[in-house]
């Protein structure tokens, strides 16, 4: 067996037990075992990794380590997406989440019935980024990008989403169906009357309507608070 010294910087002691946290320990591991191999042993997710320092050098999550060596650890607090469209599948407790990307318009796979395996073999298939509170998930070897959502509050999971990949230029919202997820079309008020209520019959002419589910949707109130906690997430980035 090998030792090396390991610390963990930032965010990435979420993970940890207490007494390992903001402290560099020693920790030994097979010759054969990659830096990935060991940091996921300590209980942090190789898709929370950023760079990985190795007695004062850059290296790759996929080295081995020499003995007696210092390793520090950084968390990737962002993560770039490029051109490429934000695409995300969520685990079953992150409902509210869901709902709430799917306002901002990203396209957001969520069921409450999908099992460890199911999401982990849509997202690798898929491309799609995992949104999930099971850090065991992220570690399965399919996932390459995920994020280990911490935050109780679902308006700060989705501020944390949209900080940790930059999403804030591909906001565009009220365009999916909050219920499934498939992009609204506009829909003439006469093909849907019969399914309104008298007072929104009255005072609403422009209605969408989702393909996937049959949802009806109109500007109501409910429009309104929506825009409010747009508005105060697209300004307060923080």
């Amino acid at each position: 067996m090998l030792t090396a010294h390991f610390v963990f910087h930032g965010a990435l002691n979420d993970f940890l037990p207490r007494q390992l946290q903001d402290a560099r320990f020693p920790y030994s591991f097979a010759p054969h075992q990659s830096i990935k191999h060991l940091v996921e042993a300590l209980g942090v997710p190789h898709v929370e990794i950023g760079e990985v320092w190795v007695d004062g050098l850059p290296v790759d999550s996929a080295a081995r380590l020499p003995e007696g060596c210092q390793v520090d650890i950084y968390p990737l607090e962002q993560e770039s997406l490029a051109d490429e469209q934000a695409r995300f599948i969520l685990d079953n407790h992150l409902g509210k989440l869901a709902a709430a990307l799917r306002m901002l318009g990203f396209d957001t796979l969520y069921r409450n019935d999908y099992q460890d395996e199911k999401l982990a073999a849509m997202a690798a298939i898929e491309q799609r980024i995992l949104l999930t509170r099971d850090r065991r998930l992220l570690m399965r070897k399919a996932i390459s990008r995920g994020y280990c959502v911490r935050q109780d509050d679902p308006q700060q999971q989705l501020r944390a989403v949209l900080q940790r990949y930059n999403l804030y230029c591909q906001v565009h919202p009220f365009r999916r169906c909050l219920r499934c997820n498939h992009l609204l079309q506009p829909v003439a008020k006469a093909q849907v009357i019969e399914r309104l209520e008298p007072l929104t019959k009255l005072y609403f002419d422009e209605f969408s309507l989702c393909p996937g589910c049959n949802q009806v949707y109109w500007k109501g109130s409910h429009y309104e608070h929506m825009q409010e906690v747009i508005h105060a997430i697209a300004n307060d980035p923080r």
